[in-house]
């Protein structure tokens, strides 16, 4: 039989978790048929099986295994015999040694500190893995102040006390895609040493461009954000540096500009809202409406649950625009290994100062680049800021 091991399914995947397995065992496989499903560090998706047999599921569903480790078998015949729970016997007669209950690590401390045995609780999280409320319910209420005897001390103050005013307290247990989202913006906190710039871009033509483009066109006209996408990948093109990575000592610069957009996910559970960011790729080589069709597509796929790792990968920029929530001016993480990214506020009608030193009402929008240090310096991000306001004050050859 042949191993099937854990993909890497994009390019920053390093262990992956099976959600459900699409196949059982001892059932045959078809090469290219749907095997399991898989959650990686940036989506879930499916996974095709590569060769055609019959199938032995080696990882059960909620198991995390590193890339490259042995998920399932497929050969010939029938599978090998199954694994011996912690009831069964192998063949010789010795008692196997039990499974490992699959846990979160919370619910290890909370099953240690209530005195709660394991392999008693029924898990409710995936695969049957045993989550913070499912010891709880099994550990039952604490005690009353009036079950207590009387000769029983009054306690001392705990951490646990003073934890209590705040109130009921509820833990929410973070998905692959969100604990990757931590640990990358905090690596970029800590290891990047980034600067930022500000600055205030006259909205008023591209206000214009878009109100004309939406009588013109039939589809939905292009947005503010796809109109700044589309000046950041000229100018991308213009200044190299800022479409390049830092890395080990070396600049790195992309022959490609590919523009990041930033999406939230936020469908009101806790546990999975994230911040996704798929990629416009040859944004510079693409006309304003091809970019406007893709970026609502993306954002579709992002929110339906349906986008793949290759669409999440090979951004060489990032924009995120928070203008939308009436956000005037915020500064965004670098995403590494990327040299920037743009934080978009709202365009919006501000008093500025005309010809003449008259005050007017006009279209304005703030825009804040946030800089990798090692590779984009301060004149060169100045540079690269002012070529993105030129095109979009000015914004007739974003139609080109």
């Amino acid at each position: 039989m042949t191993d099937v091991v854990m993909p890497r399914l994009s390019d920053t995947m390093e262990e992956g978790t099976i959600l459900r397995w699409l196949k059982q065992d001892g059932e045959h496989v078809a090469r290219g048929e749907e095997l399991v499903e898989i959650e990686t560090d940036k989506a879930s998706m499916t996974y095709a099986s590569d060769r055609e047999g019959t199938l032995q599921r080696v990882a059960q569903e909620g198991d995390t295994l590193a890339v490259g480790e042995p998920i399932a078998r497929i050969g010939e015949g029938t599978p090998a015999a199954p694994i011996a729970t912690p009831h069964q016997t192998t063949p010789n007669g010795t008692p196997d040694r039990p499974e490992r209950v699959k846990a979160s690590p919370l619910a290890r401390r909370v099953a240690n500190e209530t005195g709660v045995d394991l392999a008693e609780v029924t898990g409710s999280g995936p695969g049957g893995r045993i989550v913070k409320a499912d010891v709880e319910a099994q550990a039952g209420p604490a005690p009353t102040a009036s079950e207590k005897t009387p000769a029983e001390p009054a306690p001392a103050p705990t951490v646990s006390d003073v934890a209590a005013a705040k109130g009921e307290t509820s833990t929410v247990e973070l998905s692959r895609t969100q604990r990757t989202i931590a640990r990358r913006m905090a690596e970029s906190k800590a290891t990047i040493p980034d600067f930022t710039l500000t600055a205030d871009v006259d909205m008023e033509a591209c206000v214009a461009l878009r109100a004309e483009l939406k009588r013109l066109s039939h589809d939905e006209a292009p947005t503010y954000n796809d109109m700044i996408v589309k000046a950041c990948a000229l100018a991308l093109r213009e200044h190299p540096r800022a479409n390049g990575s830092y890395r080990d000592g070396r600049f790195e610069l992309h022959s490609r500009v590919n523009v990041g957009v930033a999406v939230a996910v936020d469908s009101g559970d806790p546990t999975s809202g994230a911040l996704v960011v798929p990629t416009v790729f040859d944004a510079d080589g693409k006309a304003l409406g091809e970019i406007a069709r893709e970026t609502r597509t993306l954002a579709q796929r992002v929110r339906d649950g349906s986008i793949t790792p290759p669409e999440l990968g090979g951004g060489t920029f990032t924009v995120s625009n928070l203008g939308m929530y009436g956000i005037r001016q915020f500064t965004a993480i670098v995403n590494p290994p990327q040299a920037a990214i743009l934080a978009v506020g709202a365009v919006e009608p501000r008093a500025v100062v005309v010809r003449k030193k008259k005050i007017a009402a006009r279209q304005q929008m703030s825009v804040t680049l946030a800089c990798d240090h090692r590779i984009l310096y301060g004149a060169d991000a100045a540079l690269f800021l002012a070529r993105v306001r030129e095109l979009l004050e000015e914004p007739a050859a974003l139609t080109l």
